[in-house]
Parts: structure tokens; sequence; C-alpha cells
């Protein structure tokens, strides 16, 4: 591995093509490295080989076959952290998604090689042990089982590691709700849950045939919070999906405000190739670009009242990254991110109280070892 592709021999490129910007931000990129010995894997030459071969003529690797090779459904991350594969492809038929038809129908991963491969990354020193997939909910629903036992057998494993898993569709939440809010109180399990609703309007939400109710999301939003008050779930929303209307965005406004997402994704809508959805007209661009506006305005005003909730709290907190010099990145049971001075090993533990909010993070000041509160 060399540190600089214009260094290498050959040059990978995993790609990605969920939304347009995407698209031609790994055109741009297959470009530049167009006269090299050129590998191309990920989701774009599953469904965009032509768009692929107007930029460079590189050679392909079908992600199967990564995982294949691989042996193995885990890997190590930066810091502190371990990732795993739990799934790949879907249950949905969102009718604006691409990435549905790169991956296909859902695939899970045995069981037995999930826990393993967390089992081998706690070894190894990781902490923070991210689950990943299109769909981590739809876990084990084409294997008659779900994703609740699984997060309960994981918790098992011995040593000291908390879980952040992944994104998931909430139409696959209601199907696992209760044992799913119960699998979330064991320790080892981040109070943490990222819940892409899209719009608040149920009539566009029909129009993107996501199968759930902005009804279905507060449920699930206020069953968790029944239970852990202090939980963080963030979202994802796409303004400007064709035939959007104001009352519709202010629908989406609405549940924004009433579920109180911290950490939100804002995507103004993009025509993908061969959906559903790219048959309909397109929203003027302004109009995508105002809304999006809007709604980032009121996601932050959250993700500071959020913030500001935790300052002046003790907490525990484990070093997972460092993103600066002088400073270590650190989660505490809720996934927050917490910045303490000093350059702390990976894995450290301890407890720190919350001094102020940055918005995107709190910074904290350790406690020393005696001082915490009892």
């Amino acid at each position: 591995m060399t540190e600089r592709p214009e260094e290498a021999d050959a040059v990978i490129v995993n790609t990605c093509t969920v939304i347009g910007a995407t698209e031609r931000k790994m055109l741009r990129r297959l470009a530049l490295f167009a006269d090299r010995d050129l590998y191309v894997t990920g989701c774009m030459p599953l469904v965009q080989m032509e768009r692929i071969r107007s930029v460079c003529t590189p050679h392909v690797i079908h992600p199967d076959e990564i995982h294949e090779r691989a042996g193995s459904v885990g890997t190590r991350g930066p810091g502190a952290t371990g990732v795993v594969q739990v799934a790949s492809g879907c249950v949905g038929r969102c009718s604006y998604c691409i990435t549905r038809l790169a991956r296909g129908r859902l695939i899970s991963a045995p069981r037995e090689a999930i826990v393993d491969a967390v089992r081998a990354l706690v070894a190894s020193g990781a902490y923070e042990i991210q689950l990943t997939g299109q769909d981590v909910a739809a876990w084990g629903l084409d294997r008659g089982e779900s994703l609740p036992g699984l997060l309960q057998e994981i918790a098992k494993i011995p040593g000291r590691f908390a879980v952040r898993p992944g994104m998931m569709h909430p139409a696959t939440v209601l199907g696992i709700l209760e044992p799913l809010v119960e699998a979330y109180k064991s320790e080892k399990i981040f109070r943490f849950l990222h819940l892409p609703v899209q719009s608040g309007s149920d009539t566009v939400l029909e129009r993107m045939q996501r199968d759930y109710t902005a009804a279905d999301v507060v449920r699930i939003v206020d069953t968790f919070r029944e239970r852990y008050p202090d939980m963080m779930i963030s979202s994802d929303f796409i303004t400007g999906f064709p035939g959007e209307t104001d009352e519709e965005f202010s629908q989406t406004l609405a549940l924004l405000r009433r579920a109180a997402f911290v950490k939100v994704n804002i995507t103004r809508y993009s025509r993908r190739p061969g959906t559903p959805a790219a048959a309909l007209k397109d929203l003027p661009e302004r109009i995508r670009k105002d809304r999006s506006r809007a709604l980032l305005a009121e996601a932050n005003r959250i993700y500071d009242a959020y913030n500001e909730r935790w300052v002046g709290r003790e907490t525990p907190v484990v070093a997972t990254e460092k993103n600066a010099p002088g400073s270590t990145v650190c989660r505490n049971p809720c996934y927050l991110n917490v910045v303490v001075e000093g350059d702390l090993p990976f894995g450290f533990a301890g407890r720190a109280v919350i001094t102020g909010n940055h918005r995107h993070y709190v910074a904290a000041e350790l406690i020393p070892p005696g001082d915490e509160k009892v």
C-alpha cells in the first residue's frame, strides 16, 4: 500500500452512485486514473458500466468476490473501531433507490460468522463495533432469524466493547420494535439508532414506496425514548422529491421537530437511472435547495438543543478516534461525540464532565480517578 495514488502500480476505486453528485465525483476520480492499471468495484459497475466506460476502461472486481476472498465479514477500521457487514441487499422497494438495483435482495451473513467476527475484532483491541448493511434491521429475515436475537448474542461475548448498529429502515423496525428496544438494554449496545425516514408526508412516503407513515415513525421514536430518554436517534431526509408540495414539505419539518432527530443527513432529490421515480418530473433545483436549507436550519437547532442537555453532566467515555493533534475523540453510551484534550490511547475508559457544545461534538474534561460523583 502507498500513501499517494500517483505512486501506486495499481489503483482500486470503490464506487458509490447513491445520488447524482456522488456519481459525478466517482467519474472524475476514474478519469483521473484512466491511464493507470485501474480496478473498479462497488455499486457503480453493477448498474452503470456504460457511464464508467465513457471515461475509462478498468478491470472490474465484483463486490461479492471481495467477500468470498476475504473469508470474514469483519474488518478493522481506524482507531478503536471494527466493522462487520451483517448483510447486503434489502427487502425494500423504494422508488428512487439505485442501490437496491445494484445490490439486489437481502442476503444475511450467517449468525456464527458475525459473532466470530465481533469476537475477533474485540480480541484485536477494537472497542466500537459497527454493524453495517443497507438495512441492518432486516438481518435474518431471509434466514428465519431477527436482529434482536443477534444483538443479544453479541452482547454475551466477553470483553469491553459496544456495538453501533447501522441504518435501519422504519418499515423493517416496525416488525421487530418491542424485542429491538429490549435488546438495547445491554451496556454493550450504544443507545444510538439511525432511522432514515426521508419524508414526513404520508403522500410523499407513498410515492417513495417506503411502506410506513409519519405516525409509524413517531411510534418508533417514542417507544425508544420512553425506555432510553437520552437516546440519540439520527435520520435521513430527501428534499424536493418529485411532486412535493409546500404542504408536504411542511409536514416533513413538523416530523423533524416532533421526532427531534439528532444529526440529520439531508439530500436534495437526485434522479437515478433505472428507478421508477426517474420517470417523474423533477422540481426546480431552487426549490430543492431552499427546502434543504430550511430543513438543515431546523436540524441544527435540534442538534444544539440535544448537546446542551449534556453540558455540566458527567458521563462515562471511551477513546475511539484521533482527528486532531492534542485531542482525542471519545464516545459515551449514547454515542455522543465527546472531544477531550490530550492524546489518550485507543480504548482508554474514564469519566468526563461535558463543558461545551460545538454542535457536531461536545467538549469535555476528564475527571481524575476518585473524583467522580457517586
